[in-house]
């Protein structure tokens, strides 16, 4: 068995996904009886479907399974983050542009939290509008959390 089988699945899922229009977003191990595995992927243009995460999971099996990562029987789930999910890759701020979000940051050495559209986003900062039209720019080395509010 391999000393850190979620670093080494990350290491074979990377470039798994890169392949197609995906980026890997978190691979998670919840140690159960049997280990269940969740990879995590999302697209910079649209969702991913079905059939991508189908696809990815048989491929990563293989490779999981000829590297002998588990001892026993595990369970191998591919899927998109999903909107209960925080936002941790910068690349899923600018797909979700003009979408409502809710962030927690650091500001002065406490936490605050803002609501509101998500309209721009750089390599250092996000900006949303609040109800009001007030701009709030956040840099991202001081997120904690950002999740995007669904519509109801």
């Amino acid at each position: 068995m391999i000393s850190n089988p979620l670093e080494r699945i990350k290491e074979l899922a990377e470039p798994l996904v890169s392949q197609s229009d995906m980026f890997l977003v978190d691979v998670e191990i919840k140690q159960q009886e049997m280990p269940v595995v969740w990879v995590l992927v999302d697209s910079e243009n649209g969702g991913v479907n079905l059939d991508e995460c189908t696809k990815l999971n048989k491929e990563l099996s293989f490779l999981v399974e000829s590297e002998e990562i588990f001892e026993k029987s595990y369970r191998l789930n591919v899927s998109s983050p999903g909107l209960s999910r925080p936002l941790t890759d910068k690349r899923q701020y600018a797909k979700n542009r003009g979408r409502t979000a809710r962030i927690k940051f650091k500001k002065d050495g406490s936490y605050e939290k803002a609501e509101g559209i998500l309209k721009e986003v750089s390599d250092d900062l996000v900006k949303i509008e609040q109800n009001k039209g007030n701009e709030v720019s956040i840099r991202f080395e001081d997120l904690v959390e950002t999740k995007i509010v669904p519509k109801i």
